[in-house]
């Protein structure tokens, strides 16, 4: 019924897949990962991958009608009773209907962990009047770079992490070439970074501003310069944000980014 597919597979080129490729972005960098799980029908009607330790990420195919959708998913929870997973990631009503047949089947719960909104941005808007300009990453800035990486989880996980506890991270970010700063007088004051490309999309993620520099425009000018960058590359930035985070959504629609659905982060007790 379900079998392994490799990375590349025609799966990820479908045209059902395509039409919601925004909202599954993430699955075209799980499947690269060597030990990553990929399974998938032979007709290619869905998508199940996950890497070690996360959420696996579920698509299913909108030609299903809902009948075979529910089928199709008690069928997959039936074949991976055995495995261990923290939870789900798909479109809400996806998420659910697996959450039950497999949590129901193991006697585990689910509940709602994060609503992820998808975005995409096909025509950018940069904004006016916003003082320093854009500047990649350096190893000079590591020390920098891992203090805004303690505080973006501090903001958006709330984990209270320490500055020295990034410091791997931030060097390897630094060399990678794809975490960008924004500097104001010879400062940095924002950071993200261009986290993956694909064949038509490119993955924006860890954008953060810290609390005083907040509300002087840097987060947006720094994405907008960005996007900017990928579009002159032929590729269609793409991201994901918290539900929760009002602020965060309105940034991203102030630029030009244009909601792309919905993705559930269930998570087992």
């Amino acid at each position: 019924m379900f079998e392994s597919f490799e990375t590349g597979d025609r799966v990820l080129q479908s045209g059902a897949f395509m039409q919601e490729e925004v909202r599954y972005n993430l699955i075209h960098r799980i499947t690269e990962y060597p030990e990553a799980i990929r399974l998938t029908t032979a007709d290619r009607k869905l998508i199940f991958t996950q890497s070690q330790g996360h959420n696996p990420w579920l698509w299913v195919s909108g030609e299903l009608h809902e009948g075979q959708q529910t089928e199709l998913l008690q069928q997959l929870a039936e074949w991976v009773r055995t495995y261990e997973f923290p939870g789900i990631s798909a479109r809400p009503e996806t998420a659910r209907a697996f959450a039950e047949a497999f949590c129901g089947g193991r006697g585990k719960r689910y509940h709602m962990h994060m609503m992820l909104e998808a975005y995409q941005c096909q025509k950018v808007r940069k904004p006016a009047g916003v003082r320093g300009g854009l500047e990649q990453a350096e190893d000079r800035h590591v020390p920098v770079i891992a203090g805004f990486l303690a505080g973006f989880m501090k903001d958006a996980f709330g984990e209270r992490l320490r500055a020295e506890d990034f410091l791997t991270i931030a060097e390897e970010n630094a060399a990678s070439g794809n975490l960008y700063l924004w500097m104001a007088d010879h400062t940095p004051v924002s950071m993200a970074k261009i986290t993956h490309r694909s064949a038509r999309h490119a993955r924006i993620n860890d954008v953060y501003t810290p609390s005083g520099h907040r509300k002087q425009g840097y987060a947006s000018a720094l994405v907008a310069a960005l996007c900017g960058r990928l579009l002159d590359e032929g590729l269609t930035p793409v991201l994901y944000a918290d539900g929760k985070n009002p602020d965060s959504n309105k940034v991203y629609q102030s630029i030009g980014f244009q909601h792309a659905g919905q993705i559930a982060d269930l998570k087992f007790d």
